[in-house]
């Protein structure tokens, strides 16, 4: 392994980095290394200046001041492409596949082979053969579709992408926030790959779990300032988190004391046109019930059964013993509320601000014979914006201008604002920072203490365990055991998540 302590072994340093947005400042004087044949993990609460110092390293925005060298050259991409040529690449938490174009157009569009004026297809595939190989994707046909593929085959497209370009740095943003443990240590055996091969790592995760297994250094921003750096084998997870966020941390799974009581929400047989296939549960008040299971096992598509976004095709819902017909509009009428896993598309109106994304699930209490009391509605946005730590300028500013994290905050936001009485939170914590995943759990605690009813998806086991009454393990579009948490080890909810069902 190469000498994580030789100066020559650098590929790519960053010195002095500072940018800012108007009045605010995004980065003050940051310095970052990353040498060659090694994982570089690059730590931060949300709004940390994370993603701004690898939107300035992927040629996305430009220093306002600091300079860049890549293997000791000034490096100075004007935009992500030139990046890309100059060996630089980065994967994006949320994906930018080009889902109507091909695998092959995918991997080389900007840089396709050409001959005579005219696109060379066999020396394109001669390229991304190997490629493919590597991430074990050369079982398909390079003209499939993108859209075709899962989640996880669209990852490795985006890294095969970085690969073709033959890049020496690459940059992975939340890697594994749509993957399945499976899929999940595919990634990592890739990773270890490339890291072989020479190639300089930079891994951004909230996971430290990962980070620990993944990566040999580490440096952590907290507003906007390097405020630590170092060898992950020589400190502690403490050290990191309370370098994060500026104080301890002294429980990052909070339990809050709650009781169930009457059931609230349950189904009978429920089916929709594929999955979910035959599920029936309680969901009662002031509990948390957990569901587990593979991507594609039917957690999504359950939830979004109940709130109306998918026809349910057989099977009976009822609320307070009353029989519910899901639509969005009846949900939020009933006191159901939903936070989507796809925040993008989804979770939020990317184009309205902060404040229109809170409340215009609720905008009763703002309004008074048909008109909107703005004042009224903009101090409650901020209240809500200050209790879940959202970092904005305004309550006014769009809520795409955020990062991924602060995003995921103002959606759980708005079912909390909507006062909501059965909560559907799919992967609700999925790019949030430790910290305030810390907050997020109290919240839920306390939503449950106050008698509302949360079904809670997530693919992070540990979150499962710590804080939910009940798991419920689903697979092939069936809910296939529901336990106490006591009664379940991560172990058993994984090897029940992989069993093959019997119809």
């Amino acid at each position: 392994m190469i000498d994580d302590h030789s100066p020559e072994n650098i590929l790519l340093e960053m010195t002095n980095i500072s940018k800012s947005f108007g009045p605010t400042v995004a980065l003050n004087k940051v310095s970052f290394s990353v040498h060659a044949g090694q994982v570089t993990a690059l730590i931060g609460e949300n709004g940390a200046g994370k993603s701004t110092l690898m939107r300035l390293l992927s040629g996305a925005i430009l220093p306002d001041l600091g300079k860049m060298r890549l293997a000791g050259e000034i490096y100075s991409p004007h935009d992500p492409h030139a990046a890309r040529l100059s060996g630089v690449s980065m994967i994006y938490q949320e994906l930018t596949i080009a889902e109507d174009l091909s695998i092959e157009d995918n991997l080389m569009l900007g840089c396709e082979s050409s001959r005579f004026g005219f696109l060379d297809r066999t020396e394109q595939r001669r390229r991304i053969l190997d490629v493919l190989e590597l991430l074990g994707l050369d079982h398909l046909s390079v003209t499939t579709p993108a859209r075709l593929l899962s989640s996880a085959q669209q990852q490795l497209v985006e890294i095969a992408r970085a690969l073709v370009v033959d890049s020496r740095v690459v940059i992975f943003d939340e890697p594994t926030s749509s993957l399945t443990a499976q899929d999940t240590e595919k990634l990592f055996r890739v990773i270890r790959t490339l890291k072989q091969q020479g190639m300089a790592i930079v891994y951004i995760s909230h996971f430290l779990e990962e980070i620990r297994e993944i990566c040999d250094r580490y440096v952590v921003l907290r507003d906007g300032l390097s405020v630590g750096s170092g060898t992950l084998k020589n400190t502690t997870d403490d050290d990191i988190v309370r370098l994060m966020i500026g104080r301890e941390v002294n429980d990052l799974f909070p339990q809050v004391p709650h009781q169930a009581g009457d059931v609230l929400l349950e189904t009978d047989n429920l089916c929709g046109e594929n999955i979910p296939t035959g599920v029936s549960f309680e969901l009662r008040r002031g509990e948390i019930l957990g569901l587990s299971g593979l991507i594609g096992s039917g957690r999504t598509e359950l939830l979004r059964h109940l709130y109306g976004l998918d026809e349910i095709r057989q099977g009976k819902v009822r609320i307070a013993a009353v029989p519910f017909h899901p639509s969005p509009k009846r949900s939020v009428q009933k006191g159901m509320g939903f936070v989507s896993e796809d925040r993008k598309t989804e979770g939020l109106a990317q184009g309205m601000s902060i404040e229109d994304n809170l409340t215009l699930s609720a905008l009763d209490p703002y309004s008074r014979w048909g008109v909107l009391d703005l004042k009224r509605r903009r101090d409650a946005s901020v209240e809500w914006m200050k209790r879940l730590q959202v970092k904005a300028a305004t309550a006014a500013q769009p809520v795409s201008d955020l990062s991924g994290g602060n995003q995921q905050k103002v959606a759980i936001a708005r079912v909390m604002h909507q006062e909501a009485e059965i909560l559907l939170l799919d992967e609700p914590t999925r790019g949030i920072d430790v910290g305030t995943k810390a907050e997020i759990y109290r919240l839920i605690g306390e939503l449950a203490a106050a008698g509302k009813a949360v079904l809670f998806v997530s693919s992070y086991l540990p979150e499962l365990m710590a804080i939910c009454d009940r798991i419920g393990v689903m697979s092939q579009g069936q809910l296939v055991d529901v336990r106490k948490r006591s009664d379940w080890s991560e172990e058993e909810i994984m090897q029940v998540s992989t069993a093959i069902v019997r119809h």
